[in-house]
């Protein structure tokens, strides 16, 4: 018996010690992880949708939390004015979610981009979505308002061949974008103010 609560006692102290380390290691590497994820895994469609821009987006970010929720936003200096911001949501996707990287314009309220960041799409058919171009350009210069759909959905957006379902997922991201850029749009104005030069 004695013997069984010694083993108990020990194994409980080896619990919290590594409990207590691991705690430890993540708190101390979350905002290098989080750099890294923004700079490989975001950082190419963030980059993309603000070209041009005289400041660096991955590190000219601010958080506002909206709910249970922080959301990033990264901003775009044009012409020494801090006017755009990139912001992600998530659709489903036929392999799972989709994350989708919007751009906008504050001034117009107009789509200046948008990019894929993650997906689990079907190689060469709904991965697509993250390289062609073409399909996310559509999303240009409409107004980040209200809901966006495939066309064979009612909507305004051709769908990608084969892939309407990773086609719908991303104009669902676009949405989600929308209703987070219209619950937030005075907070992220005020915070470009501070971005202008």
């Amino acid at each position: 018996m004695r013997e069984m609560i010694k083993m108990v006692v020990v194994l409980l102290i080896l619990a919290s010690f590594s409990g207590g380390l691991l705690a430890s290691i993540r708190n101390n590497t979350k905002e290098r992880i989080e750099y890294q994820e923004l700079t490989f895994v975001k950082g190419p469609a963030i980059r993309a949708i603000l070209e041009g821009s005289s400041n660096d987006p991955i590190v000219d970010r601010f958080k506002i939390a909206h709910g249970d929720t922080e959301h990033s936003f990264f901003v775009g200096v044009f012409d020494g004015e801090a006017k755009t911001v990139a912001l992600e949501s998530t659709g489903g996707g036929f392999g799972g979610d989709i994350g989708v990287m919007v751009g906008v314009n504050v001034q117009d309220d107009k789509i200046i981009g948008v990019g894929v960041t993650t997906h689990s799409e079907t190689p060469g058919i709904g991965s697509k979505a993250k390289t062609d171009p073409g399909f996310v350009s559509q999303f240009n210069d409409l107004p980040l308002t209200g809901t966006f759909a495939v066309k064979t959905a009612g909507g305004q957006i051709d769908a990608m061949s084969g892939a309407t379902v990773t086609s719908q997922g991303v104009s669902v991201g676009v949405t989600g974008a929308a209703e987070i850029y219209e619950a937030l749009k005075p907070q992220i104005v005020e915070q470009l103010n501070s971005f202008s030069k």
